[in-house]
């Protein structure tokens, strides 16, 4: 799939199911079936790592990062540490990216494990308890400022490269005060970059809506010049004004019909898309990914829903 942040990644999920320590309102793999905190090999370091070495032998197409993640929290999972290992042996060279929600970071265990990936991405979308309740609606044991007090700490220990993302949802967490206390904060993590973004495919629950350009900017704005304040200590931080990638498909050789319907159907399993984002995530032509489209409509695999101004498929 073709990331936005980190170029063309090899995605791998480490939950199996929707399992997560939020509900958020904007999630585009929908609403979180199993609420928990429970940490556990959900998807065994073991099996993923025999799945992802048969990959490796079969010759696949170029990449650029690998990235753990999946349908929830990718920290639930206990084997992540050697998980990251080996994917690091499997493919030498390529940095290891983790997405994550922050949510565990205050647990020493689990920041020990994280420490081992190139890059982290974690997300902080509000520091206002009120919001923070509406937007992400957390398991009922975790506290906020926990969350804000372990990612920095997570920070202090980390030696690679921090990219914290802020999604803004128009009318929940796009206030002067999230602002202001999001700006303290960005100034005292310090991270190596800023992605302040909106959602742009259909979130788990209807009353999530995109922000709008302004309040972006505005966010945008506050945020970056927080993180580059001092540029001490892990580098100069780097705005990215991005809301979504307008990168084009990649050059490959072209894909069968029926392995394009395959891929295709296999993208929207996990989230709603647009033909233009699936041309994007896949590295397909357009015109492909419109035929694509219409054969697995007609065959009923997938369904059309408008949304956000625009036609999106699911399965």
């Amino acid at each position: 799939m073709r990331s936005g942040r980190l170029g063309l990644s090899l995605g791998l999920d480490l939950l199996g199911a929707r399992i997560c320590s939020f509900d958020c309102l904007y999630c585009e793999v929908g609403a979180t079936d199993a609420l928990t905190l429970a940490q556990k090999p959900y998807v065994p370091a073991k099996r993923l790592l025999g799945e992802l070495s048969a990959f490796a032998a079969s010759g696949p197409p170029a990449f650029d990062v690998v990235t753990l993640g999946g349908l929830g929290e990718p920290c639930l999972n206990t084997g992540m540490d050697r998980i990251i290992t080996g994917c690091r042996e499997t493919f030498p060279g390529l940095p290891v990216a983790v997405l994550t929600n922050s949510s565990l970071l205050s647990q020493a265990a689990v920041r020990r494990r994280l420490a081992l990936a190139d890059i982290v991405l974690p997300s902080m979308d509000t520091l206002v308890p009120g919001e923070f309740a509406a937007l992400n609606r957390p398991h009922p044991d975790l506290s906020l400022s926990a969350i804000r007090q372990g990612l920095l700490d997570f920070r202090s220990e980390y030696s690679g490269r921090l990219f914290l993302e802020t999604l803004i949802v128009g009318g929940i967490n796009d206030t002067a005060e999230n602002l202001d206390v999001l700006t303290d904060f960005c100034r005292e993590l310090r991270p190596d970059r800023v992605d302040v973004v909106t959602m742009t495919r259909p979130g788990a629950y209807a009353m999530a809506q995109p922000a709008p350009p302004d309040t972006l900017a505005r966010f945008r704005a506050a945020l970056g010049a927080a993180a580059t304040d001092g540029g001490v200590g892990h580098g100069p931080a780097a705005l990215r004004s991005r809301v979504v990638d307008h990168k084009g498909p990649s050059s490959g050789p072209a894909a069968s019909p029926h392995e394009t319907m395959a891929r295709v159907a296999a993208s929207l399993g996990r989230r709603p898309q647009t033909v233009k984002q699936l041309s994007v995530a896949l590295g397909l032509p357009e015109d492909d990914i419109s035929r694509a489209v219409e054969a697995l409509a007609r065959e009923k695999k997938i369904q059309a829903r408008a949304e956000l101004d625009h036609v999106f498929y699911q399965g």
